[in-house]
């Protein structure tokens, strides 16, 4: 099956800032590997949470800040 249609920008933004945003986490996780106290200073159940929170948000704001990509086979009243 073939698929004509570009892929819309803000598709390929998220997607694009999930990667960076996970790969930014990993490398930092990485780095600090041995320095428990990075954020030991959170409420432990905010500690679990406060990771996966960064490529969440950059996708969220990647995919909000992209531009629409124009629909021109689209009536005017619908693009």
């Amino acid at each position: 099956m073939t698929y004509d249609k570009p892929v819309e920008r803000k598709v390929t933004a998220a997607a694009a800032g999930s990667y960076l945003g996970l790969l930014a986490t990993l490398t930092v996780l990485q780095t600090v590997s041995a320095d428990l106290d990075l954020i030991a200073w959170l409420p432990d159940w905010l500690e679990s949470m406060a990771i996966p929170l960064l490529p969440g948000l950059i996708t969220w704001v990647s995919g909000y800040k992209a531009k629409h990509t124009a629909r021109p086979d689209l009536p005017l009243d619908q693009r």
